[in-house]
Order: C-alpha cells, then structure tokens, then sequence
C-alpha cells in the first residue's frame, strides 16, 4: 500500500480527505488517523494507552460516521489522541459492526493544529478500487 490518506480541496473552509487501505478495514483506521491529523501531529503520539471502541451501524457510510465521531468524542471529552488504530468490521443480521483497538496517549504534551468539531455525511464516499478501498469525509472544522 503506497499511501494511507491525502487532504482534498474544498470550497469551504472545512477539511476533506481520502483514505486508503487494501481492507475496508485499513481505510476506516487511515480515515481516523488522517482525522487526528487535522488535530495534532500523529508521528508523536505514543502508543502507551490502548482502548476498545465498537460502533454498530445500519450501512458502511453510518459507520464510517459512526466511528469517526466516536473518536472525535473521546477526544473533546476525555483529551485522549490516537495515533494506531486496528479495525474489525464484519456484518450481522442487518447491522455493520466495528471492534476496533485505538492506541494512544493524553493530548497534554501534543500541539493542537486545528479543531474537527464534526462528521459531515456530505460527499462521504466508500469506494472499493482496484487497489482496495478508498473513502473520503469532509469534516467540519
């Protein structure tokens, strides 16, 4: 895999980008990491904490939804900033299913670039490539 996620140009002042994976799986983790990335510099978090998010969702783009604000979530409540991330999803009955395990640290020793303050459904795709998958976000910052 060559890249993981790259920033897009909008017209608005909110921040797009795409993620890549050669799993579905690995581009749900690349979008929550090009998200924290908006927020902080990834290269620097340490992966000393580790927590267990699950996030369950009517169709892939609820998902994807879903999980991005659960990590937006922890982040404004508990200033916690992951830097790893490693995705499950499988499907059951009607419902998507995501287990994930998010490594990270405290946001107190990191420099705060900019603010997400939430996932938008706008333009949200889920495409699978050739290469794997690639989905694309536009959050509001």
């Amino acid at each position: 895999m060559e890249k993981r996620y790259e920033f897009l140009d909008i017209a608005t002042a909110d921040r797009a980008f795409a993620a890549f994976g050669n799993t579905l799986e690995q581009a749900f983790a690349n979008a929550a990491l090009a998200m924290t990335e908006i927020i902080t510099d990834t290269s620097k978090i340490n992966k000393k904490m580790e927590r267990k998010i699950h996030v369950e969702a009517r169709d892939d783009k609820a998902l994807l939804y879903d999980w991005l604000s659960e990590i937006l979530f922890i982040f404004d409540t508990e200033h916690v900033v992951f830097g790893e991330f490693v995705v499950t999803i499988t499907r059951a009955d009607s419902k998507w299913l995501l287990d994930a395990v998010a490594r990270g640290e405290d946001l107190a020793r990191h420099e705060i670039r900019g603010e997400v303050k939430a996932i938008t459904y706008h333009k949200m795709e889920i495409k699978k490539t050739d290469g794997g998958y690639r989905v694309q976000v536009i959050v509001d910052t």
